[in-house]
């Protein structure tokens, strides 16, 4: 027997795990600039406190990241590999304070090989931060209360601090935390715990640089966040696709077991509570402070407001763990079975683009664009290049030009953070633009032909040109429209 396989056979649980995580590290290089890198990476090359549609911890990753290794996709890929890969460890540690060695491994095995951490591996968003940090929250948050660590208090406030620095959904951290010392017989004398609050404070005052800023700019990250979605919500109009959808999207980050066995759990407790007036230890009570709140509460909205699918993610972290204790073995190897089938299915698309992606929030062709605009551009010089599709577009185009790459608010429509970088619009009056606008569900090669009024509105003329095809594999893959505006006037 070899050490390979002597490892295997020592360590099963471990060599899944880095088996699954040198599948994704193989992945790596081949995997394309998404949207969401360019745009995150967008934050970071534009410094500031916080920012119009999240707050900048992920922004500030990618920073630190291209500064030190060099601007390539790869390395903001890298990024989120390492920092999710740290999450995983946190994940462990955690886990060890709640459960046996044996169910410990069941548990590692079960986050690991879900697509929820392939996904926070591969892509860049405000999740990949959220979730490293969740998880360190809740290590300082046991520790200051089941064992009774004073710095680990401060050491907590500052992880939640930094948890809502990545993404305002962190503040279910604090809610959970209350709820616990609520709930628990033992530990509700820990609300008039000095302790307690200095750590809610103190996390209060790190995540001050995202208040000031919202204050210098009207709270518009704070509106844009809420305002739309409390209206959605209020009309109560129920939409069945949008609960089918979430559950869709939840089968696939979690795979189907996983998933059923939250919704077991849920059952079997609730019941209890409701019909026994019995709760958890203070141990699984602690676990579902942490997951009842986000997963359920957002799983209650699915029938009157499209939930987006990473909006559950903090969630998993303890849900997984209250879940190993009810799963069974030959359920997780199912389960293992079940993962590596997908991730081979995704291994072929990245490897090979088998199969058309029809929408921009795809790894394939922003390159190629930029080349082919540029390549147009010669014929028509002097010209800057603007898109209108909420940062997509401008950001990958961004991410790969030397040259300003503009958005929608060429045109008088909201651009998200593009609306708060200072650019001042009106040095570009009387200048010529191309625009760029993607056909996500091509056809042909045609012209689009239609009249676009947003731009008669800005320019004194526009004409629409043959648009850019992009080939992958030698096959057409991508389409955009492409159109010659002049004479430039925004409007004061």
């Amino acid at each position: 027997m070899n050490r390979v396989q002597l490892f295997l056979k020592t360590y099963p649980a471990l060599s899944i795990v880095i088996g699954f995580q040198l599948f994704r590290l193989f992945l790596l290089p081949f995997m394309g600039l998404m949207p969401q890198d360019a745009y995150y990476h967008f934050y970071g090359e534009n410094l500031s406190l916080s920012y119009f549609d999240h707050p900048g911890m992920i922004g500030y990753i990618l920073r630190l990241f291209t500064s030190i290794f060099g601007k390539t996709v790869f390395v903001v890929k890298m990024a989120d590999f390492i920092v999710t890969s740290i999450s995983v460890f946190s994940f462990f540690k955690l886990g060890s304070y709640f459960l046996s060695k044996p169910k410990l491994n069941n548990a590692l095995v079960l986050m690991s090989t879900t697509v929820f951490i392939s996904i926070l591996s591969f892509n860049s968003t405000p999740d990949v931060p959220l979730i490293l940090f969740w998880t360190l929250s809740l290590i300082c948050l046991y520790k200051a209360i089941f064992e009774n660590n004073k710095t680990y208090w401060i050491l907590g406030g500052i992880a939640m601090g930094l948890a809502f620095d990545s993404k305002y959904t962190a503040l279910l951290l604090q809610i959970g935390l209350l709820a616990f010392l609520a709930f628990s017989n033992k530990y509700r004398k820990l609300l008039v715990s000095p302790w307690l609050w200095s750590s809610l404070i103190l996390s209060a005052l790190v995540t001050f640089p995202v208040w000031y800023w919202n204050y210098q700019n009207e709270f518009a990250s704070f509106l844009f966040q809420s305002s739309d979605r409390t209206g959605s919500i209020s009309k109560f109009q129920i939409q069945p696709k949008y609960f089918f959808g979430a559950i869709g999207h939840q089968i696939f980050l979690l795979l189907p077991i996983l998933l059923l066995t939250f919704f077991t759990l849920l059952y079997k407790y609730i019941k209890k509570a409701v019909t026994k007036f019995k709760l958890p230890s203070d141990k699984t009570l602690f676990l579902f402070a942490f997951f009842l709140p986000t997963f359920l509460g957002f799983f209650l909205l699915t029938p009157v407001y499209w939930v987006k699918l990473n909006w559950m993610m903090p969630s998993y972290i303890t849900g997984v763990l209250i879940s190993t204790m009810f799963i069974k073995k030959k359920h997780i190897k199912t389960h293992v079975y079940i993962s590596g089938l997908i991730h081979l299915l995704v291994s072929v698309q990245i490897l090979f683009y088998v199969a058309p992606i029809k929408s921009d929030d795809t790894w394939v062709g922003w390159k190629e664009l930029v080349h082919e605009t540029e390549k147009l551009q010669n014929n028509y010089p002097d010209t800057f290049i603007f898109s209108d599709d909420g940062y997509k577009t401008t950001a990958c185009m961004t991410f790969f030009s030397n040259q300003k790459i503009y958005a929608q608010n060429i045109i008088g429509k909201p651009a998200l953070h593009f609306d708060y970088i200072g650019d001042d619009l009106t040095l570009l009056n009387g200048k010529n633009a191309l625009f760029l606008d993607s056909d996500k569900r091509f056809k042909n090669h045609n012209k689009h032909g239609g009249q676009r009024t947003e731009l008669d509105q800005y320019f004194s003329q526009v004409t629409e040109l043959e648009p850019i095809i992009i080939k992958i594999n030698g096959k057409d893959s991508r389409k955009f429209w492409v159109y010659l505006c002049e004479n430039y006037q925004v409007k004061k």
